[in-house]
């Protein structure tokens, strides 16, 4: 693929000019709250670009799954609220998307200026499966920038999303790839293409159905794959062993035996945990022992144990396979790590993928949250991606609409 750059249209000159930004905004609240601001400090720089050519920038984003209507809950206050306090340059925010305050508030922009609108997603038409609706939405976009108007991309977490703001704007307006996009898609394509090896992918998060396809695509590519989150008791039932009480998902089972034998045919090493943190309830405070992966209702709980983390065997066993790498892919956190009683294996990964002499990637919001969350600094890692889904459809293997309609 071949794209129009953001330097590219700085270079043609946006003084005075409307430029439509797709941003990604998506941040996890706490209430009114965002817990982590690493999207939107990632939105940044190419904010600050335009601004500093004097462009009149218009930004669209979403926050959540609201159904096609506005919902306080999913208003991007709070995200516009912190991105204003980061921003060298004035940020507001219109009340609406495409409605009155929207176009009073884009009609009185000035140079330098951001103006981002309300959750596009309180509009049906910008998800809609009927492509008339979303070209409509599309159209009262556009129709901000006036008559000499840019799009620029810069939302990596939304590419997977044939959505009027990440698809059909860019079939109406000259468009470009923003430079955290830019930035995505060449660490993926290190990733999938002249991986320098060994390359590890430590996969974790609650379902293995959530990450079928990636394991599908990965067996034969990848040298290791370590298996933890509420994921690994699925492999540890398809290897014949009772998990108690833990997140299991039965109707995946043939699935993950299948891909079990695969692997060893193809050259790729499945590594399960073998020690696991089992707790009596799903608690902060709750009585948790670590016991053998094979022993999980054994446990002092017994059939209502319920494996909240890997055990510390297990993540050092991690942590050496990580630190012997050439490149390290990481989607998922190895427990809950939001309780520091089972926050240990998720810890162990984070801390190898800072020692590892590797090309590192933590891909996900899950785990870019995980890392923050234990005191690990973004400059830690290779790479912290903003993709979460989006990550994962690309090393599927899949067409992503909001890339491939860049592609001149």
């Amino acid at each position: 693929m071949t794209f129009h750059t953001l330097n590219e249209l700085i270079a043609e000159g946006v003084r005075g000019r409307y430029i439509l930004v797709r941003s990604d905004l998506n941040v996890p609240l706490d209430g009114s709250t965002v817990t982590d601001d690493g999207r939107i400090r990632a939105s940044l720089p190419v904010l600050g670009k335009l601004t500093d050519a004097g462009a009149r920038v218009l930004v669209t984003a979403h926050l959540g799954r609201p159904k096609g209507a506005p919902e306080e809950k999913y208003s991007l206050k709070p995200a516009v609220s912190r991105l204003a306090e980061l921003a060298g340059f004035k940020v507001s925010l219109a009340q609406d998307t495409v409605g009155s305050s929207a176009k009073d508030l884009a009609a009185a922009l000035q140079d330098g200026e951001v103006l981002v609108l309300e959750n596009v997603r309180f509009d049906a038409r910008e998800t809609s499966k009927d492509d008339a609706e979303r070209g409509a939405f599309a159209d009262e976009l556009v129709a901000l920038t006036g008559d000499n108007g840019a799009y620029v991309d810069d939302a990596f977490g939304a590419v997977h999303r044939k959505h009027a703001s990440v698809y059909d704007v860019a079939t109406r307006l000259p468009s470009y790839q923003g430079d955290l996009v830019h930035t995505e898609v060449e660490v993926l394509r290190k990733l999938t293409a002249d991986t320098q090896r060994p390359y590890v992918v430590v996969l974790g998060g609650s379902k293995v159905s959530d990450k079928l396809a990636v394991i599908d695509n990965l067996i034969g590519r990848a040298d290791t794959i370590l298996v933890g989150g509420g994921m690994l008791f699925t492999f540890l039932a398809a290897e014949g062993h009772s998990v108690a009480g833990s997140l299991l998902e039965e109707d995946q089972i043939p699935v993950v035996q299948d891909y079990l034998k695969r692997a060893g045919d193809a050259g790729t090493e499945f590594i399960v945990p073998t020690d696991v943190v089992v707790a009596s309830k799903f608690a902060a405070d709750a009585d948790h022992e670590t016991v053998p992966a094979h022993g999980i209702e054994g446990s002092s709980f017994g059939a209502q144990g319920i494996g909240l983390d890997i055990g510390p065997d297990s993540a050092a066993a991690f942590a050496d396979r990580i630190t012997r790498a050439k490149t390290v892919f990481w989607n998922g956190p190895m427990g809950v790590f939001e309780f520091e009683a089972f926050s240990g294996g998720t810890r162990a990964v984070a801390q190898a993928l800072t020692e590892a002499d590797a090309f590192t990637v933590v891909g996900g919001g899950d785990s870019a949250a995980a890392v923050r969350t234990l005191g690990f600094a973004d400059g830690q890692f290779g790479h912290i991606s903003t993709g979460g889904g989006a990550s994962l459809e690309y090393l599927e293997g899949k067409e992503l609409p909001g890339l491939s309609v860049l592609d001149r």
